[in-house]
């Protein structure tokens, strides 16, 4: 196993329900090969495909590309498990449910889920990645231990959907993040709105990156909450440049958005969290904060993270005080 990371969470009465996205690679080697694992739907298990390294080149620790045709391929996959947890700091029991990869648009692994609370319902967006590219799809669940599937809701390539826990000026409001073949940009942060979760519209673009920690990609990380000045929003940098090697750093920052106009940034404030500790500084990926869930505490709200795309992090903030210091920031 790679690790356990990138966790959605979300409060119940009982403590919080955490969504841990757990990655993994071939257990088996061969000299001179490497083993990409993908999901046999049909077969319900892993099978691994193999090829020559010859015919390989190495994008990142995560990524290989096949000389014959240019096209990638990941070096893991990745499922869901269920976790919970008394009072959202610790893990107290691990459930048998897993959400694994079951369709071809998932074939590659299930990734990165977010987790939204409408009603008695609690709304999963979540990266499916497959043949075809990564995608974000759509499953809802009202106990954590059966899931329905509402297929894709935004194309390849899509990532880092998240939804808004109510209706805006009666519409459904998320924040994603294309990612074009042709890079007339670097990726950024747009706004899509929907009448019914599943056909998504209105697209404009929101933020996109162009400081030293957030010039190589921008986009969403936890699900807004509402608070008293406006909605939150907890979202992520990378510090990569065109001419840098590696993957470069992700860091944390924060938005204060109009509660009634979300396009409207009213305070922000760059990298509250960076990668400091040797859990967010070594691993699969080094120099990774990615923050992916927000619950609220009182006074204080927990944000669960992944920490060098090997562990699952939560760090806590006063909401007072991060609500001041964007406040102090107006845009």
């Amino acid at each position: 196993m790679i690790g356990a990371f990138n966790p959605g969470a979300i409060a119940l009465s009982e403590g919080v329900i955490i969504l841990v996205r757990v990655a993994e690679q071939p257990a088996k080697r061969r000299q001179g090969q490497t083993g990409f694992p993908r999901w046999d739907v049909q077969a319900g298990r892993v099978v691994t495909d193999w090829e020559s390294n010859t015919e390989l080149d190495t994008v990142d620790v995560r990524v290989m590309k096949r000389k014959r045709d240019g096209l990638v391929r990941l070096t893991f996959t990745s499922h869901l498990r269920v976790v919970y947890s008394r009072d959202g700091r610790s893990i107290d029991s691990l459930s048998d449910q897993w959400f694994k990869p079951a369709a071809e648009y998932e074939e590659f692994g299930v990734e990165d889920p977010r987790i939204t609370r409408m009603g008695d319902v609690f709304y999963i967006t979540y990266v499916a990645v497959s043949r075809h590219g990564a995608a974000t799809a759509l499953a809802s669940t009202r106990d954590f231990k059966s899931f329905e599937r509402h297929g894709i809701i935004f194309c390849p390539e899509n990532k880092d959907v998240v939804l808004f826990p109510e209706k805006i000026a009666g519409r459904y409001c998320a924040f994603h993040r294309p990612n074009a073949a042709t890079p007339f940009t670097k990726p950024e942060m747009w706004l899509a709105s929907s009448s019914d979760l599943i056909h998504w519209g209105k697209h404009e673009h929101f933020l996109g990156g162009g400081e030293t920690w957030d010039i190589g990609r921008i986009g969403a990380g936890t699900p807004p909450i509402r608070t008293a000045k406006g909605w939150l929003e907890i979202y992520h940098g990378n510090s990569r440049r065109q001419e840098d090697a590696g993957i470069g750093a992700y860091s944390a920052g924060a938005l204060l958005l109009d509660s009634q106009d979300p396009r409207h940034i009213l305070g922000a404030a760059s990298q509250i969290f960076v990668p400091e500790t040797d859990y967010e500084r070594e691993g699969f990926v080094p120099n990774v904060v990615f923050p992916t869930a927000i619950v609220e505490q009182g006074e204080t709200v927990l944000v669960y993270y992944g920490a060098a795309d090997t562990y699952a992090a939560v760090v806590e903030f006063s909401l007072r005080e991060l609500i001041e210091i964007l406040a102090q920031r107006r845009g």
